[in-house]
């Protein structure tokens, strides 16, 4: 086998993997909460833990990469992610699944940074496109399988079991990849920008803080303000930071180059709008709406990922032969659609009632993920995609944790505390008020309007994208 073809699949399988984890857990809640006997706030950070910690580090792994080899840490993360998910199916507590989600989050942010990186050495500009959408499109695809696969295992083996199915999978990946996987891309000295990476994290906690801790009035309106001011301006200092240092991890130069601007304002938007449909609809599935089992609400979510699987690989095909704004603009448009009719839905739906607007979501998604980000890619220098792949999925890792956290706070906002725990801790059966159900709807149907709008909004920094008589520059 050529080797541009075993980087694609060991890379492809592996973000699949990590991407799964993204999610899984939502699913399985109703099950883990009662036997680890967990509060609401530990619930709502075991799954947004996940994500920030990979938006934190993401852009100095992509520095590290460019620095000491993309395959040197791609491996690494293999290694820690695999190891973390043994602990995470040996937790005790909410507090211990907390910290071994910490770990394990690590491990996927070496393996998101360096994935792309890794394929865009590999293949030349011509194939560029179907390489990266197969491989990206697995980001997607694991997000909406994780669903699926979490329903199933924990309706027949528990659980735990959602962790257990990447062990076999890490472990011959970590074999593979360290016999295989070679450096191809160009290695540059420099150092690692520690105050500009302390700052975003700790801008990234406070925001999450003053959403979460406001949402369950752990803190006053007042303290939530102080957190979500203090999380902004830190994100401001960011940026001039960044825009100061010599050898910035976020390369605020690179937003210079059009279609680098263009992809990643798009990427960011449509992530912000997708993000909380896994969240919504696990709840609106699992909850006192439907009342469905993980087993059966993992078959309604089918149709996503059917269709992600379908469009994806042949976006990325036909993004090298006529360009990715007709393709980004069309999966952008699909996306709206699904998610304007999904705004409409009521307390109960059919199957058949709810599979046409997820399969335009995922559709959508699927059309627009692969030529995105292979026009970003190919936008820059070959010794920046390290830093490039780590900004562009920071910003993806970025817009789903804004929407987790934004959507839990607008369920918040409008269902009571007590209603909203039975809800969210599986207490199957205690919410009965027509009420609660009504308030419940509103917030699902408020989550997936904003959704409609903030795609539609996308379109704009779409349309500036490569078209087809525009060349490939690297």
């Amino acid at each position: 086998m050529q080797y541009k073809w075993i980087a694609l699949t060991n890379t492809t399988m592996c973000i699949l993997m990590a991407s799964l984890d993204a999610n899984i857990l939502i699913i399985a809640l109703p099950r883990l909460v009662p036997d680890l006997h967990v509060s609401l706030i530990e619930t709502i950070w075991i799954i947004l833990s996940y994500g920030l910690v990979t938006t934190s580090v993401l852009l100095s792994f992509g520095r590290l990469a460019d620095m000491f080899g993309r395959v040197k840490l791609y491996n690494f993360g293999l290694v820690v992610f695999t190891i973390a998910s043994f602990l995470c199916s040996l937790a005790q507590t909410g507090t211990e699944l907390i910290i071994f989600r910490i770990i394990q989050a690590l491990g996927a942010a070496f393996l998101f940074s360096n994935s792309a990186a890794i394929l865009t050495d590999a293949f030349d500009a011509k194939e560029r496109g179907k390489a990266l959408g197969l491989n990206q499109i697995s980001i997607v695809i694991g997000s909406a399988l994780g669903l699926v696969l979490g329903g199933i295992l924990t309706e027949t083996l528990g659980w735990r079991a959602i962790f257990w199915v990447n062990i076999p999978i890490g472990i011959f990946a970590i074999v593979w990849s360290r016999a295989k996987l070679r450096e191809l891309g160009i290695m540059t000295k420099g150092k690692i920008d520690w105050t500009g990476n302390s700052i975003l994290v700790a801008s990234l906690v406070l925001i999450m803080f003053g959403i979460t801790f406001g949402s369950l009035h752990i803190v006053d309106s007042l303290g939530a303000i102080l957190l979500l001011v203090g999380g902004i301006s830190l994100l401001v200092l960011f940026v001039y930071v960044e825009s100061k240092t010599k050898e910035p991890m976020f390369d605020l130069a690179l937003f210079k180059i059009k279609f680098f601007s263009a992809g990643n304002t798009t990427i960011f938007l449509n992530a912000l709008a997708r993000g909380a449909l896994v969240l919504i609809m696990a709840f609106y599935l699992q909850g006192p709406s439907m009342r469905l089992s993980p087993f059966t609400a993992g078959l309604y979510l089918i149709p996503v990922s059917f269709t992600i699987a379908t469009f994806g690989p042949i976006s990325g095909w036909l993004s090298d032969r006529y360009g990715p704004r007709l393709l980004t603009v069309s999966g952008l448009l699909l996306s709206a659609v699904g998610f304007l009719i999904l705004s409409q839905i009521g307390s109960k739906t059919s199957f058949n009632d709810l599979m046409l607007p997820l399969a335009l979501v995922g559709a959508g998604m699927g059309l627009f993920a692969s030529p995105n980000r292979s026009s970003i890619m190919n936008s820059v220098p070959p010794q920046r995609r390290g830093v490039a792949a780590g900004m562009s999925t920071t910003l993806v890792t970025l817009g789903n944790m804004i929407s987790l956290g934004m959507s839990f706070a607008i369920l918040a906002s409008t269902v009571p505390m007590s209603d909203l725990e039975s809800i969210f801790l599986g207490a199957s059966g205690h919410v009965e008020s027509a009420d609660v159900v009504s308030n419940f709807m509103n917030s699902v149907h408020v989550v997936f309007f904003i959704s409609t709008f903030v795609l539609l909004v996308s379109i704009i920094p779409a349309v500036l994208n490569r078209s087809q008589k525009e060349h490939i520059i690297y």
